[in-house]
C-alpha cells in the first residue's frame, strides 16, 4: 500500500497547477485506495514475478514388488519425467536453475546420486545442480515448494520440484538401534509408532467407523476407476519403457507401463468388510482402507512467469502459497485438517474459496477425520480417487497430487479456480499449499463482493 500511496504522489507532483497561477496551496492529494483488500487472495508481488506451472507429469503409479516397476531402478523411474517436463516445453535444460527431488526411503547419499544419474539420463548437463528433500510423506509436495522459495528469492529463474520412490527398492524399515533416551520422551516415543497404528489411534479417538473407512475406500476405487476409463490421467501420466521379469525362469519381457496398476473397480464395502484388521485385533484399518505401497515419479516444472510470457508457453498453475505444521505424533495423520487452513489463509482464501482438494489417503481414517474436521464438500475432494486406490509412493505423492490436481482444474476451466494440496506427515506433521489455475487470475471472478455505493478506484472489488 505504501508504494502506491508513493506512485500517486509522484503522480500528483507532475498534475498540480503551476503556483505562479494558482500559488502554493493545492487540494490534490495522496490516499489509501477503498478498494483495499477486495481480491479474494493477496496480490504480494509484481503479477510478472509470480511463480507459475508451467507443466506436471508423473509415471504410473503401481503396486511395490509385484506390478509394473518391480523390476525398474528408482533412476530410472526419475529420469522420464525429468525429460517430459524439457521436451513437452522446449525449455533449453541448461536453463534450469535446480531440481530438487523428494524421496523417503533411501539412503540419502545413495539416492542423491541416483537423482543426479537420472538428469543425466533426462539430457540435462552438468551444470544442472540437483539435490533431494526428505519431509516423509510430503517431500514431493516440499519439493515444488522449495523450488517456488527459491524463485521468489530470486536465486534463478527456472526450477524443477520432483518426487521418487521405489518401495520395491528401498522398502520401509529402520536401520541400526533406537536410543533408549527416546523411552524418556512420549512424543519421541510416539515418532516410533507405526503408521498403521496412528491411524488406529484417530478411529479411536473420533470415532471413525470401520463403515466409514470402508466406504471411502471404494469411492477412492471407483472414481479412479472412471478416471483411468474416461483419459483423464493420459494428460499427466508419462509412459515409461522398462522390463519386467518372470521370477521362474528369469527372462526379461520389455513393456511400456502408462497406467496405475492398483485400481480394483469392483471393489464393494462387503468384500472390504471381511478383511481383518492389521494393527490392532479390534481395529478397523485393513489393506483395504490403507494406502497402497507404490513405485513412482513425478515432477512440475516451475518459473518466473515473465519467464513463462518471453517464452510464449502456456501456464499450467501459478504457486500461491505453502504451509507445513506439527501436530501430536500419536494421530500423525490429522496434519491436514492444521495445515489446510494455514495455507488458505496465508493465501487470504477461505476454505469456500477452494474448488479442489487432493487429500493423500493415508489411511481411510485420516482422510475422514480430516474431511469432517474442515466440513468439506466430499464432491470437491479427491475427485479422481486418491492413494487407497491410485497407491502412495512417498517421496513422489505431492509431485503427483500436484499435477493431477492442475490437470483436472484445467479440464474444468473457468468453474475452477483455486485447488490445494495436502498430506499428513509420520512423526506427526501437516503440509499444504494453495495453488490457482493458470488463466484464471485476472478476472478475479472470486472477488469479495463490497458495497456498490463506495467510489472504489480498483475494478477489481467489482
Amino acid at each position: 500500500m505504501e508504494k502506491a500511496i508513493n506512485r500517486q504522489k509522484v503522480l500528483l507532483d507532475h498534475l498540480k497547477p503551476s503556483s505562479s497561477v494558482y500559488g502554493n496551496e493545492s487540494s490534490l492529494t495522496a490516499s489509501a485506495c477503498l478498494a483495499g483488500d477486495s481480491a479474494a487472495y493477496h496480490r504480494t508481488s509484481v503479477f510478472g514475478d509470480d511463480v507459475v506451472i508451467v507443466a506436471a507429469y508423473r509415471t504410473a503409479l503401481c503396486k511395490s514388488k509385484r506390478g509394473g516397476f518391480k523390476d525398474t531402478l528408482p533412476d530410472d523411474l526419475l529420469a522420464p519425467v525429468l525429460k517430459a517436463v524439457i521436451e513437452k516445453t522446449n525449455v533449453n535444460p541448461s536453463e534450469v536453475g535446480d531440481i530438487v527431488v523428494g524421496t523417503v526411503l533411501a539412503p540419502g547419499s545413495q539416492r542423491a546420486s541416483e537423482c543426479r544419474m537420472a538428469a543425466f539420463y533426462a539430457g540435462f548437463p552438468e551444470t544442472v545442480p540437483v539435490r533431494t528433500v526428505n519431509r516423509q510423506c510430503s517431500s514431493g509436495l516440499q519439493a515444488v515448494a522449495d523450488v517456488a522459495a527459491a524463485i521468489r528469492a530470486g536465486f534463478y529463474d527456472i526450477g524443477i520440484g520432483a518426487g521418487l520412490e521405489s518401495m520395491t527398492t528401498n522398502p520401509m524399515a529402520w536401520d541400526g538401534s533406537v536410543n533408549p533416551k527416546v523411552k524418556m520422551f512420549e512424543q519421541a516415543q510416539n515418532c516410533l509408532l507405526p503408521m498403521g497404528v496412528t491411524s488406529e489411534n484417530v478411529a479411536h479417538r473420533f470415532g471413525v467407523s470401520r463403515k466409514e473407512q470402508d466406504q471411502a475406500a471404494v469411492e477412492s476405487h471407483r472414481r479412479a476407476a472412471a478416471a483411468t476409463a474416461s483419459g483423464k490421467f493420459k494428460d499427466e501420466i508419462i509412459p515409461v519403457s522398462t522390463k519386467l521379469v518372470d521370477p521362474k525362469t528369469d527372462v526379461e519381457k520389455p513393456v511400456t507401463i502408462s497406467v496405475d496398476d492398483g485400481i480394483r473397480p469392483n471393489t464393494t464395502v462387503s468384500d472390504l468388510g471381511k478383511l481383518k484388521p492389521v494393527f490392532k485385533k479390534d481395529g478397523t484399518t485393513t489393506a483395504g482402507n490403507s494406502s497402497q505401497v507404490s513405485d513412482g515419479a513425478g515432477a512440475v516444472l516451475l518459473m518466473k512467469r515473465s519467464v513463462a510470457m518471453q517464452k510464449g508457453l502456456p501456464i499450467l498453475g501459478v504457486f500461491r502459497t505453502f504451509a507445513a505444521v506439527g501436530v501430536d505424533p500419536a494421530i500423525m495423520g490429522v496434519g491436514p485438517a492444521v495445515a489446510i487452513p494455514a495455507a488458505v489463509k496465508a493465501a487470504g482464501l477461505e476454505l469456500g474459496d477452494v474448488d479442489l482438494f487432493e487429500i493423500n489417503e493415508a489411511f481411510a481414517s485420516q482422510f475422514v477425520y480430516c474431511r469432517n474436521k474442515l466440513e468439506l464438500d466430499p464432491e470437491k475432494i479427491n475427485v479422481n480417487g486418491g492413494a487407497m486406490a491410485l497407491g502412495h509412493p512417498l517421496g513422489a505423492t505431492g509431485a503427483r497430487c500436484v499435477a493431477t490436481l492442475l490437470h483436472e482444474m484445467k479440464r474444468r476451466g473457468k468453474d475452477c479456480r483455486f485447488g490445494v494440496v495436502s498430506m499428513c506427515i509420520g512423526t506427526g506433521m501437516g503440509a499444504a499449499a494453495v495453488f490457482e489455475r493458470g488463466d484464471g487470475v485476472d478476472e478475479l471472478c472470486n472477488a469479495r463482493k463490497v458495497d456498490n455505493n463506495l467510489v472504489l478506484l480498483s475494478k477489481d472489488a467489482r
